[in-house]
């Protein structure tokens, strides 16, 4: 009897053991979340404004920068490979998008 008694608490010390451990680690997770949580609501968020290039175009979405030039990134982050910090303009590098003839046609 007591042999089997024995067998079943080192069975389930290992059990026993992980669970205490995992209990304190998500005590742990759910205080730090707390504290980063009261750190942005006593901080706030700074506030973001747009750059003033920033345009929204049909069928494409905002885009940032001079949409008719060629190394145009076509993104909202990014001008162009050459000056992705911009201004467009005055840049040396502008080179406008010569439409293309079928597109043209279709229209």
């Amino acid at each position: 009897m007591m042999v089997a008694l024995l067998i079943l608490m080192i069975g389930l010390t290992p059990s026993l053991v992980s669970l205490w451990i995992m209990r304190q680690a998500d005590a742990q997770a759910q205080e730090r979340l707390r504290h980063a949580l009261e750190a942005i609501a006593h901080r706030g968020l700074p506030s973001l404004q747009p750059t003033p290039d920033l345009r929204y175009i049909e069928g494409i979405g905002l885009l940032i920068g001079d949409f008719t030039c060629r190394y145009n990134a076509r993104s909202r982050y990014l001008r162009c490979a050459i000056n992705p910090s911009g201004p467009c303009e005055g840049c040396r590098q502008y080179d406008p998008v010569i439409p293309d003839e079928s597109v043209m046609l279709d229209s």
